[in-house]
């Protein structure tokens, strides 16, 4: 028979199946460690392939993102109806910075709104007024906030509509950009996260645009992180407390020792 005519030859015996191997045998969970600044600091675990030559499972935790519920990082109680429905459509974004032990330490990356509390803001017979601002905290963070806003009634009005002008949204707009200035270049990035949770910009927004156009339902919807500072692992330390890795005990020296006897002859 001529060489390289019968092609089964190279290829082994036919129907031999290759042996299907279970994925998640070389997998190992590790958890996810929120920040201290909420609630519940373990907040779920993830995947990752096991260190197997130049593979490094730790390069593979680094980097990734989770995205939780704030009810979620900051539940007091399995009953969701106690806990602060201001909550729930709030997403918090974290990203894994660091790996210790069977730990993965994350930071804030970033905050959005649900897209159904986003919807059930707007409505008809009032204005929709937007603004974004670019901010640099005291810590080197980049961050870019979204705002929003809307018109209400003023007291004793009696149309149905509340419009406001194209010089009164300028105005409204140049409001806002005054106060997210002053109060998020004025702290660290773990203090700006305590200011949106409670939604004190917001509030502060109202109380400035009064004498402007009253306003209602003001929030900083959106966070985006732009730049971060150089990565320094004793920020993240402090920011995690307790909840990296566990150590074990102090060895006290000589604690559970005995002498052992001496013998008259060896």
């Amino acid at each position: 028979m001529a060489v390289g005519k019968n092609k089964r030859l190279s290829k082994g015996k036919k129907g031999l199946k290759k042996k299907v191997v279970d994925p998640f045998t070389r997998k190992d969970w590790y958890d996810i460690r929120a920040p201290n600044i909420f609630i519940q600091t373990t907040v779920g675990k993830t995947l990752v392939n096991r260190t197997q030559g130049l593979k490094n499972a730790n390069d593979a935790l680094k980097g990734r993102i989770v995205e939780l519920s704030l009810a979620d990082l900051n539940s007091k109680t399995e009953d969701l109806k106690k806990n602060n429905p201001d909550d729930a459509f709030r997403k918090i974004k974290l990203q894994v910075q660091e790996v210790a032990g069977k730990n993965c330490l994350t930071q804030f990356y970033g905050m959005d709104f649900t897209s159904d509390k986003l919807r059930s803001l707007v409505k008809k017979w009032q204005t929709l007024i937007e603004r974004h601002v670019d901010v640099k905290t005291t810590d080197g963070y980049l961050l870019r906030l979204f705002c929003i806003g809307f018109t209400k009634k003023r007291p004793n009005q009696v149309s149905k509509t509340t419009y406001a002008q194209s010089s009164q949204i300028k105005a409204i707009r140049r409001k806002m950009y005054d106060v997210i200035t002053k109060e998020a270049s004025s702290c660290d990035l773990k203090e700006l996260v305590q200011k949106l949770i409670p939604e004190v910009m917001g509030k502060e927004i109202e109380k400035a645009t009064q004498g402007i156009y009253p306003l209602q339902n003001v929030y900083i919807r959106k966070v985006k992180i732009l730049k971060a500072p150089k990565f320094d692992l004793g920020k993240l330390m402090e920011l995690h407390g307790s909840a990296s890795e566990d150590l074990g005990k102090k060895v006290v020296p000589g604690a559970d020792y005995k002498e052992p006897p001496v013998f008259a002859s060896v």
